[in-house]
């Protein structure tokens, strides 16, 4: 249907459209729009057969559905002429202004009419309306250089473009964001957070429970989540440097982390492929916490070295079951093993628990040593006083210590867990230091 066959007037669509972007923001509304395009049909006496309106930008070629749905309109014969309030409504990409064209040369389109201006299907008005299109282009696309230069260029500056991280607080001017300042609220606790990773080996979960009691929220009143709190302490801008479009800037703005503290952070938050249950930690169960009484766990962490691969460490802690707000630090399993040697002499053993695999073990590793200590007798390396004889057909408690310091020296998980099984005594880690009870 190109005209009404009973007045013989072309069928208007008016469309009206306004994109929320930064560089539309002047334009005039939907509202305001039609409501002059009303007007200007009233004095012009056009018929509009329809009304149609959308938010949406037009930088990209074939994205409006509203706009689709009239070039698909036109092409049936719905409608023969479009009302707007400019060209730049109708395009701004080389793709939608191209359908249009093609609409105009098929007479399919017969006119599009602006407030100001009318482009029917001859040469020169199509030519117009491709200039002015085009340049509505031109515009889009130098203010969108304009914008990545001015982005760049503030920085370079220093001054990380967006809104703030969790812990700062934009500083607007004239409408602006001129530069980041800490929040004094916030700020002092994403340093916390940082600390308590860093230095006590706290887990994001613990994180989260130590927020939710003290009733941390964001600046729009929520709680912190899971997902946000391991972004917080992943984000470099806490220690003063930033990433923006793939560069690496450093910042004016005061960091609430030193890079130190933040790589011990990284190193925490490393989660290696696991197979779950496999893990040995055989020391748990000698350990208490000195601070909350509380039983003591361990986890693995894995750093990742320069030239590939993974370095594996074993860290102990409190398990934070009667108070997840203890402060009791991490001690490493390396450290921990040194200083249960070093109290060797006030360990006991508790001989009935002494299994028959764990008792053919300590007769077969003190065999073994006479063996090497005799040798070494022989061979003039070893004082006769020094030479060891396997007791008769009984263990005595020197032989099961014996095993027992060799077994933290270079025994397996398997091994240490079986031995820690007979072991009377029991400690407490305080401060990072092992403490007979």
């Amino acid at each position: 249907m190109i005209q009404d066959n009973t007045t013989g007037k072309l069928q208007f669509c008016l469309y009206a459209r306004k994109s929320s972007e930064s560089d539309e923001r002047q334009a005039m509304s939907i509202d305001s729009q039609i409501k002059e395009m009303l007007e200007l049909a009233k004095k012009d006496n056009l018929s509009i057969k329809e009304i149609r309106e959308e938010s949406h930008s037009a930088k990209a070629s074939g994205a409006r559905p509203i706009f689709n749905s009239l070039i698909s309109d036109i092409e049936k014969g719905v409608f023969s002429g479009i009302l707007t309030w400019a060209p730049d409504r109708l395009s701004r990409n080389a793709g939608d202004l191209g359908r249009l064209v093609d609409l105009m040369d098929q007479n399919k389109l017969l006119q599009i009419k602006t407030y100001s201006q009318v482009f029917s299907n001859n040469p020169n008005e199509k030519f117009l309306l491709m200039i002015l299109c085009s340049q509505a282009k031109l515009e889009n696309d130098q203010k969108g250089l304009n914008v990545k230069r001015g982005l760049r260029a503030k920085c370079e500056m220093g001054w990380r473009p967006g809104v703030a991280p969790l812990g700062y607080v934009n500083i607007m001017e004239n409408n602006r964001i001129e530069w980041i300042d800490i929040d004094k609220e916030r700020g002092p606790v994403v340093t916390q957070m940082f600390h308590r990773v860093a230095n006590r080996g706290h887990s994001g979960r613990t994180i989260k429970k130590w927020l939710d009691t003290i009733g941390f929220t964001t600046k729009n009143g929520k709680k912190l989540s899971l997902s946000r709190i391991y972004a917080t302490l992943k984000n470099p801008f806490y220690y003063g440097v930033f990433t923006f479009n793939g560069m690496k800037y450093t910042g004016k703005h005061q960091p609430l982390t030193t890079k130190e503290i933040f790589n011990k952070v990284q190193n925490q938050l490393i989660v290696p492929p696991r197979e779950w249950h496999k893990n040995i930690f055989p020391f748990k169960s000698v350990c208490k916490c000195g601070s909350c009484g509380g039983s003591v766990t361990a986890e693995e962490k894995f750093k990742k070295l320069k030239y590939n691969g993974y370095s594996k460490h074993i860290y102990y802690h409190c398990a934070r079951a009667i108070d997840y707000d203890c402060e009791e630090p991490y001690i490493t399993e390396a450290d921990l093993i040194k200083q249960l040697i070093s109290h060797i002499d006030q360990i006991k053993i508790d001989e009935r628990l002494l299994s028959k695999s764990i008792k053919s073990e300590i007769e077969r590793f003190h065999t073994l040593r006479t063996q090497v200590l005799h040798q070494e007798y022989i061979t003039g390396n070893l004082q006769e006083e020094a030479e060891v004889s396997v007791a008769s057909g009984t263990l005595s408690p020197e032989m099961a210590k014996s095993y027992l310091l060799h077994i933290l020296k270079a025994g397996t998980p398997e091994e240490r867990q079986q031995i820690m099984v007979v072991i009377r005594t029991k400690f407490i880690l305080h401060n990072r230091e092992l403490r007979i009870i």
